[in-house]
């Protein structure tokens, strides 16, 4: 038999608490990629979630009020890269408000569709948008699989305790 949590410790639903909670689940790390009117635009997602096999279905969570979220928004196609573990420089460049995420040493190139497609990652993915769910301040984009790449060679990279990291053996 198992000892039950202590029920007394516990705290009442917050943006706090979700956010102390998940700093415990570790997760994958991908960059969102779109063609933005006045150039690519990009953000570092932990929320990418396969969700079909057939159709190939993904998705991905977006706060409106994220820099990128007009270009997704508005565009059809947006890139999916699932970055390695020698990319956290890259992860935080496209996580840091203000950042120039498409400058050097950021190596890109524009790809199907004119979706930005970023170089050296463990896979790729160009997508069609079928769906922009609202949910409270963000958006869930649902996007279907259109083509990619998946021989990128390495190790994922993950995030977790609020840092980007490795696997450990």
């Amino acid at each position: 038999m198992t000892a039950s949590p202590d029920l007394g410790a516990f705290q009442l639903a917050s943006p706090d608490l979700l956010r102390s909670t998940f700093r415990r689940h570790a997760a994958g790390v991908a960059v969102i990629t779109a063609r933005g009117a006045s150039g690519p635009v990009g953000f570092t997602a932990t929320s990418l979630t396969s969700v079909s096999a057939e159709p190939p279905l993904v998705s991905f969570g977006i706060g409106t009020g994220a820099s990128s979220w007009p270009a997704v928004a508005e565009r059809e196609h947006i890139g999916i890269h699932i970055l390695g573990e020698h990319q956290s420089d890259l992860a935080a460049t496209f996580a840091r408000s203000g950042a120039d995420r498409f400058g050097a040493p950021t190596a890109w190139r524009e790809g199907p569709n004119g979706v930005p497609v970023l170089d050296d990652v463990l896979a790729w993915l160009v997508c069609r948008i079928v769906g922009r769910v609202p949910a409270g301040d963000h958006r869930i984009v649902l996007a279907e699989v259109v083509l990619g790449d998946s021989a990128g060679a390495g190790r994922p990279l993950l995030y977790h305790q609020g840092r980007f990291n490795g696997l450990r053996d």
